[in-house]
């Protein structure tokens, strides 16, 4: 049984369910110790962009609010880390982080939908067949790793590819052999496992394991419901076998 769970999303988001709270009663129920909200992060979009799928700049301050304030209240049953599940944009990431530095942030933890970004590129998951597409998806997100900013790797095969097996492999390979050399932890992801998404890709673990690399695994909760640790969602304790994708516990979540 995980102790910790650094994956967790509030209706923030704007996809997902559940007050702050009961993700927290949940936690304690399924026998975590410490539990990080890590909501998608705001972005400081220029010309009147507005996202469907994060938070607004303007709710930051709540989101901390509100979990400072729960955090108090539950001190003496459960650990509770403020964080964010961040996009690397290049031309806003600075910007963003300086908002970031300002409030009482513990972590962040990166995870890439969009390539370059979310107003002109293209979403990971809609499924590709361009090796240029996936060359981009590897090389933004190791840039973004580049920045020493991440706790870890959230959904690192959240790429849909559908072309040549021996091109996902190659690219990916570039992306494992990053991950091994600078540490770089990758996510095992709950919510892609339990509602049958593409991902987390038995091959790319297969990979990542045999390339020597670490693992942790995230819930990704978006409704209370999905707070489970790994034996208790069907299927994923065989996944994990046969991926030899081990997950550890972390040890540093402060900025």
């Amino acid at each position: 049984m995980l102790k910790a769970n650094y994956h967790t999303h509030t209706p923030r988001c704007k996809h997902a369910e559940g007050s702050e709270r009961e993700y927290i009663e949940a936690a304690i129920e399924h026998g975590f110790t410490v539990l990080g909200f890590s909501d998608h992060t705001p972005q400081p979009f220029e010309g009147g962009f507005v996202s469907t799928i994060r938070m607004d700049m303007v709710e930051l301050d709540g989101y901390t609010d509100t979990l400072k304030a729960l955090r108090e209240e539950y001190a003496d049953r459960i650990d509770i880390r403020i964080g964010l599940e961040v996009e690397y944009y290049p031309r806003y990431f600075e910007k963003l982080m300086r908002e970031i530095r300002k409030r009482d942030i513990d972590y962040i933890i990166l995870g890439q939908h969009f390539v370059p970004e979310e107003e002109e590129g293209i979403y990971a998951g809609h499924g590709t067949d361009s090796e240029d597409e996936l060359a981009a998806y590897v090389d933004q997100v190791m840039e973004a790793l580049d920045t020493g900013e991440f706790m870890y790797l959230a959904h690192p095969d959240l790429i849909r590819y559908t072309g040549e097996h021996d091109t996902y492999i190659r690219h990916m390979t570039r992306l494992c052999e990053y991950a091994r050399d600078n540490g770089v932890m990758l996510e095992v992801n709950g919510l892609g496992f339990g509602t049958g998404r593409w991902y987390p890709r038995e091959d790319f673990f297969k990979l990542a394991s045999s390339m020597g690399c670490r693992f942790v695994y995230g819930c990704d909760a978006h409704s209370p419901g999905q707070l489970l640790q790994p034996e208790e969602l069907e299927g994923m304790m065989d996944f994990l076998k046969v991926t030899d994708a081990v997950p550890e516990e972390i040890q540093r979540i402060k900025m």
